[in-house]
């Protein structure tokens, strides 16, 4: 048996079904475990059958809202490269908002929204700060409900940005997106390096 899927304590002891649910994420895979099996048994279930994306759709609700941008982030840097000659104002800022999570950090991940190219890819970074409560923002727009998943939903659409970047390597690409879901969730930074956050 795996271990691949243990000690995932950043991960809510939620039934990934319900996880998923709250997310608005849906599985293409049919599951024969019971739909109150947790996230860890359905990662199980999931790599054995070979459902790369669906793990990705599992990782997406799973992880907390802070951890959820931080993969989003790494998965933006796959596409641009380390370094801040290689960032975005989306990418900058929510790097910023992980490593500082206020309405403040959250306000200027907002302000570069507001001046995205379309062809801005780390808009998704940006879209899972903007939604990571739930609301539409801080402030006044905290009153208002974000679309249900929406800071999931962004964290899956980047890494799917990803993923497609790396289409050369594919399936070993997709095994690196999910590695670094579960080391994040794990309390590690992704890099298999303890979290410095």
């Amino acid at each position: 048996m795996t271990n691949r899927f243990s000690n995932l304590k950043k991960v809510p002891p939620e039934p990934a079904a319900k996880l998923l649910a709250l997310s608005e994420l849906e599985l293409e895979t049919s599951l024969t475990c019971p739909v109150s099996a947790s996230v860890e048994d359905v990662l199980l279930e999931l790599e054995e059958r070979g459902a790369g994306l669906d793990m990705i759709r599992v990782m997406s609700a799973a992880l907390p809202s802070r951890e959820r941008v931080w993969w989003s982030c790494l998965a933006a840097r796959d596409i641009l490269g380390s370094g801040p000659e290689n960032e975005t104002p989306c990418l900058r800022t929510a790097e910023a908002w992980v490593f500082r999570p206020s309405d403040e950090s959250r306000r200027a991940v907002m302000q570069a929204m507001d001046h995205v190219s379309p062809k801005d890819k780390t808009v998704y970074c940006a879209m899972g700060v903007m939604y990571s409560d739930d609301t539409l923002g801080p402030g006044e727009m905290a009153q208002y409900p974000a679309p249900p998943g929406g800071s999931a939903i962004a964290a899956f659409a980047m890494n799917i940005e990803a993923l497609a970047f790396r289409k050369d390597i594919w399936n070993q690409h997709i095994q690196t997106l999910i590695d670094r879901a579960l080391d994040i969730a794990r309390g590690g930074n992704g890099k298999g390096e303890k979290d410095p956050k």
